[in-house]
């Protein structure tokens, strides 16, 4: 079975291991030649894969409980702790604030003040992660201000607007009793012009 191989998620294989480990990848290149031997084989070393996983997981919770019973020891253990957190880290272990706090208590051990440097590199970096996570890429926020982006969708539709009513025409207006019913003309007086019985009238000499 594979074994891990000290603290740093590496791992040792047997020859006999490597043999299977060399026809498992000839028969992900080619399915169709697997035998069931070879299947049996490859199943048993994921088996053997999984279990030396979970190991090295446990050696690595080992470390860090070790290194945690060292830092509380300082300064009378600052060798083994200084040890400890270097395979630590080489492990993939993340600095604790902790950890800096012990460091700089360990003032002029130039191991203590390198491993500092290399804390402090480390947490900024996490600092930063952490915060490229929270903000939104420039690039979206922009999309979201252009016109037809998503900031558009997200305003509601205006409403259609409605078609002004139209205007009733006129109605044509109510005539008056004098136009339906003109007053009848008073006939002229005898003798006055216009009169069938008048005189005619003399012309007047040129």
């Amino acid at each position: 079975m594979p074994t891990p191989y000290g603290s740093r998620g590496g791992m040792a294989f047997s020859a006999d291991e490597l043999r299977v480990l060399r026809r498992a990848l000839a028969v992900a290149l080619h399915p169709s030649n697997a035998s069931a031997e070879d299947v049996q084989d490859c199943l048993r070393l994921a088996d053997g894969v999984d279990e030396a996983v979970r190991e090295s997981a446990r050696l690595h919770a080992f470390l860090l409980a070790d290194l945690g019973r060292y830092r509380a020891a300082l300064p009378g253990t600052a060798t083994s702790y200084l040890e400890l957190l270097a395979d630590a880290l080489a492990a993939g272990h993340r600095p604790e604030a902790d950890d800096l706090v012990a460091l700089r208590a360990l003032r002029g051990n130039p191991v203590a003040a390198a491993l500092l440097d290399r804390c402090r590199t480390l947490a900024e970096e996490d600092v930063r992660a952490r915060l490229a996570g929270r903000q939104v890429p420039p690039s979206r926020t922009r999309l979201l201000a252009l016109p037809g982006g998503r900031a558009d969708e997200a305003k509601p539709a205006p409403a259609p607007k409605k078609p002004a009513p139209e205007r009733p025409a006129p109605a044509r207006p109510v005539p008056t009793p004098a136009e339906v019913f003109p007053p009848k003309r008073r006939p002229a007086a005898p003798g006055a012009p216009g009169h069938p019985e008048a005189p005619p009238q003399k012309l007047a000499a040129g």
